[in-house]
C-alpha cells in the first residue's frame, strides 16, 4: 500500500477528512464525502458516475459517503449515491452499485459484486465472491459465506424483479443460491450449495437442491454436545456483545 500522492484525482467538490488516506492511482469523483479515519487503497474509484453521465450533458453526480474508520481495499469501485456506515471494510476488487446502503461495521469480501439499491443493516459479513442482485434487503448480523448468489429475476430477461430478503442473524452457506423473491427468516441456516426456492422459516435449517427443511437449528449440537445455534450465544468476535454475552447485550439495548 502506497500513500505517496501519485496519480490521485480528487474532485474539487469532494470532502475528505484530514485523517483519511488515499492510495496511489485512486479517483474520487464529485460530491463524495470521506469521513475521518478512512483508508482508500490503491487504484480505487469512489463515486463512479452512473450510466446517465454518458448520455446527459447536465448530469450531476449524486452524493456518496464513506463512513468513518472504513477500509476500502485496492481496485474497488464504489458508485455514486452509495452510503456505507462507520467501520465498513471490503476486500480487493469489490463493486458496489448506485443507491446501495450499508449500516455500521459491515464487511464485504474480495470480488464482492453488489448491484443497485441494496439495503444492508448493521454488522453483516459477506465473504469473498458474493453476488447480491438489485434490491436485495439484508437485516442485521447476517453472515453470508463465500460465493453465495442472491437473484431477483424469475423469468430472465424481464423488468419484473423480485429481490431476496434475509432477516436478522440468518446464515447463508458457501455456494448457496437464493432464488428471486425468497425470504430467509431470522436465525435460519441455509446449507452450503443449497438452491433455495421457497421461504425459509425462522430457526430452520435447509439443505439440498431444491432446499428442504432438515431440522430446527436449536436442535443442532457441537461435538461436545453443547448447542451450536443460535450462533450469537457461542460466537462474539467483532460483535457488539463481545466479552459481554448475547443476553446481557440484548438486555442493555432495551
Amino acid at each position: 500500500m502506497k500513500f505517496t500522492g501519485r496519480n490521485i484525482s480528487v474532485s474539487p467538490t469532494a470532502k475528505i477528512a484530514d485523517s483519511a488516506r488515499i492510495g496511489d492511482g485512486s479517483t474520487i469523483y464529485d460530491n463524495v464525502v470521506i469521513d475521518e479515519g478512512v483508508v482508500i487503497g490503491n487504484d480505487c474509484v469512489i463515486g463512479e458516475p452512473q450510466s446517465s453521465y454518458y448520455e446527459n450533458a447536465d448530469y450531476v453526480n449524486p452524493a456518496t459517503r464513506i463512513g468513518c474508520d472504513s477500509l476500502i481495499r485496492s481496485h474497488s469501485i464504489i458508485y455514486s449515491d452509495v452510503n456505507v456506515g462507520a467501520g465498513f471494510s471490503c476486500g480487493h476488487r469489490v463493486t458496489i452499485r448506485e443507491g446501495s446502503r450499508f449500516g455500521v461495521h459491515c464487511r464485504l469480501g474480495t470480488n464482492g459484486d453488489v448491484q443497485a439499491n441494496i439495503e444492508v443493516g448493521d454488522h453483516c459479513w459477506f465473504h469473498s465472491g458474493v453476488f447480491l442482485a438489485a434490491g436485495t434487503v439484508v437485516g442485521d448480523f447476517v453472515l453470508v459465506y463465500p460465493h453465495v448468489i442472491m437473484l431477483d429475476d424469475k423469468m430472465p430477461p424481464s423488468r419484473d424483479l423480485h429481490p431476496v430478503t434475509i432477516s436478522d442473524y440468518a446464515q447463508i452457506g458457501a455456494g448457496a443460491c437464493v432464488t428471486p423473491g425468497v425470504k430467509v427468516k431470522s436465525h435460519a441456516l441455509v446449507g452450503s450449495g443449497a438452491v433455495v426456492t421457497k421461504d425459509v422459516a425462522e430457526y430452520t435449517c435447509v439443505v439440498g437442491n431444491p432446499a428442504k427443511h432438515v431440522k430446527d437449528v436449536r436442535d443442532m449440537k457441537l461435538e461436545d454436545g453443547s448447542p451450536a445455534y443460535p450462533w450469537p450465544y457461542r460466537f462474539d468476535r467483532g460483535m457488539p456483545w463481545e466479552g459481554l454475552g448475547f443476553d446481557e447485550w440484548k438486555r442493555q439495548q432495551k
